[in-house]
């Protein structure tokens, strides 16, 4: 693989593109209408955000990764790219610069809960709903 950069605002449709694909592919769990509600939400704000990529020697994006005062507020990967060991680059990338670092799982995305602990997270707490109060129950994470 390539990189590991910051985005820049060119990046904004591709990362989008990235966050659709993956959360189609690993978030099964999510209504109709939850998941239009969430794409609405991520279109007004990932492209500007200020993300941590994951780029091929081509400088395309492949993953981000989103970091706030050491929480990782959103890890994803394209789907055609997991298992390559990208999403865990930016996950050790992340910890250089917070190595306490935080985050938070969907319970239901049990692929992202082992991940998690392979990377060497434990579980800290729990909440029976998202960031949003809707009725999807998070993990909280934190890098021992």
């Amino acid at each position: 693989m390539g990189a590991i950069r910051l985005s820049r605002p060119e990046d904004g449709a591709r990362v989008v593109e990235i966050w659709r694909d993956a959360v189609d592919a690993t978030h099964d769990f999510l209504t109709r209408e939850d998941r239009a509600a969430l794409d609405e939400l991520v279109c007004r704000f990932l492209p500007e955000a200020s993300l941590w990529l994951s780029v091929d020697d081509d400088d395309r994006a492949l993953a981000f990764m989103l970091i706030e005062v050491g929480h990782m507020e959103a890890l994803f990967v394209d789907p055609a790219f997991r298992g390559t060991g990208i999403g865990a680059a930016l996950v050790r990338h992340g910890l250089t610069i917070n190595p306490r670092m935080t985050t938070d799982v969907n319970e239901q995305n049990v692929q992202a809960v082992g991940f998690y602990e392979r990377m060497g997270f434990v579980p800290t707490g729990r909440s029976p709903v998202d960031g949003q109060g809707r009725p999807y129950p998070f993990t909280h994470l934190a890098y021992k």
